[in-house]
């Protein structure tokens, strides 16, 4: 019986060792790890709730996360591994250092406050300065600006949604700047002059080829039975990703917790094979974007530029058409003509730094208030008829029409038989008169209203005029 006893107590002891060594084993190889979008030299939304979330191999880990800007502890505790809070963010500052303690201790270093910008399209909002720019090489040498920090998404597709996306925040130097998109890099710069150095994060999510109904969650579109059948007919773009929803899965979802001042898009040479949907489809980004970070944050984009298609010719017109009806009819959106800046031989433009200017002037007047700006070319407003002329209305003619280089060109005029024959403008005030011979009683007008057009009119403040078309004809 003593025997027994004896080996009872020896057991017991046993068993409390090896709980002991499990529990301080598992506590020296519990691991904390953090999304890519949260590292050093990140830039955190001003004035905003920045979240701030990872993952523990202890299921139920408390995390205590403390910020140099207030000196506060903020605690949470793992759920399945899982954590996130939310941190107050003040002003526009920095350099600042997050500090996460939980069974291990990681710091996040010389991190910014200030404001935070998504960027994504295909290959015009990916093009970096080394495939092809304006200057290039006086744009690369100056591109020293610290307070701005780049992140470049690595490109991936997938049909699952994924919970990180690889990449980096970098310091906006020369030797990080030739490789990040001109387009979000130029704005930046915009921004970060004009708004008295206030620090700019530019994360570029973009990847050349894609049309939109990668961008797009493939619920959100199948839910739509006319944009899943049009998404079959993107058929030639064997090398790029071309399924609904597997660019957004991976490149746009990893993000939805980062607190973003709001979007630029450029985005839409890949959708003339279905062009019609694009109507539908752009403002279904917009508002499911929107909904899934859940803020309604400002929408800028860029209107497709001239260039000679082999195919297709018609329906690029539809797509910039689609964009401009995006821009009138869905809420707190803006939208960049680049008609006069285009290349007819290059489906990339090299001046890439209007474009980011022309996106910069939205966002300065919209959304940050800066007054005195005129941010937008003329518009199509109204048609009115006189005898046999029409009479154009535009909206942002501030200071006046102006053509450029001669009478103005591209417009068309058709009656009732729905046949458009060149027409002569000519402007009055701030309309244009516009007529043919052929057509004595008009019905509709069109303005650069094809693949190729090169229009002249814009305002008095330089901004070129957008594509348009009166009519609701669908042939």
């Amino acid at each position: 019986m003593q025997r027994t006893l004896i080996n009872v107590k020896r057991v017991k002891k046993i068993v409390l060792g090896l709980i002991c060594f499990l529990s301080i084993t598992s506590s020296s190889y519990a691991k904390i790890w953090l999304p890519s979008i949260l590292s050093d030299n990140m830039v955190l939304q001003q004035q905003s709730e920045a979240t701030i979330w990872g993952w523990t191999t202890n299921a139920a880990e408390s995390i205590t996360i403390t910020t140099s800007w207030n000196n506060e502890a903020v605690s949470t505790k793992a759920y399945q591994g899982v954590w996130s809070l939310k941190l107050p963010t003040p002003e526009a500052g920095g350099p600042y250092t997050i500090t996460i303690t939980g069974h291990e201790v990681l710091e996040l270093k010389n991190v910014l406050i200030g404001e935070v910008w998504f960027c994504s399209g295909q290959s015009n909002m990916e093009w970096t300065p080394l495939k092809g720019l304006d200057n290039v090489e006086q744009e690369i040498k100056a591109a020293n600006y610290p307070k701005i920090r780049l992140f470049s998404v690595n490109k991936k597709k997938s049909e699952y949604k994924q919970d990180d996306a690889q990449g980096t925040w970098e310091f906006c130097l020369p030797e990080t700047m030739k490789d990040f998109s001109s387009v979000a890099y130029f704005f930046g710069r915009e921004l970060h002059n004009e708004l008295e150095e206030v620090p700019i994060g530019l994360i570029n999510s973009s990847w050349g080829g894609t049309p939109i109904e990668t961008w797009i969650e493939k619920e959100q579109l199948e839910a739509h039975s006319d944009l899943k059948e049009a998404s079959t007919k993107i058929k030639d773009y064997v090398w790029w990703p071309r399924d609904p929803g597997v660019t957004y899965s991976s490149m746009v979802h990893p993000f939805l917790n980062y607190n973003i001042a709001g979007c630029l898009w450029y985005q839409g040479e890949s959708n003339r094979q279905n062009a019609q949907s694009y109507y539908k489809s752009l403002p279904l980004l917009i508002t499911s974007w929107r909904a899934a970070w859940q803020k309604e944050f400002p929408f800028y984009f860029v209107q497709i530029a001239p260039f000679t298609y082999n195919d297709f010719k018609e329906e690029v017109a539809l797509v910039r058409d689609a964009q401009l009806q995006t821009m009138k009819t869905v809420n707190n959106t803006g939208m960049v003509v680049t008609n006069d800046i285009g290349n007819l031989k290059n489906i990339h433009p090299t001046n890439k730094q209007e474009v980011g200017r022309r996106l910069a002037l939205w966002a300065l007047a919209k959304t940050y208030g800066v007054k005195d700006i005129v941010y937008s070319g003329p518009v199509y407003k109204t048609m009115e008829v006189k005898r046999n002329k029409a009479i154009i209305h535009f909206d942002y003619v501030e200071g006046g029409l102006v053509s450029k280089e001669g009478e103005l060109k591209t417009f068309y005029i058709a009656g009732a038989d729905k046949k458009f024959y060149p027409a002569k403008a000519k402007i009055i005030g701030n309309t244009v008169e516009v007529s043919a011979k052929e057509v004595k009683h008009p019905v509709a007008v069109r303005f650069a209203f094809s693949d190729d057009a090169l229009p002249n009119l814009f305002n008095a403040s330089g901004l070129p005029a957008s594509a348009f078309k009166t009519d609701t004809w669908t042939e």
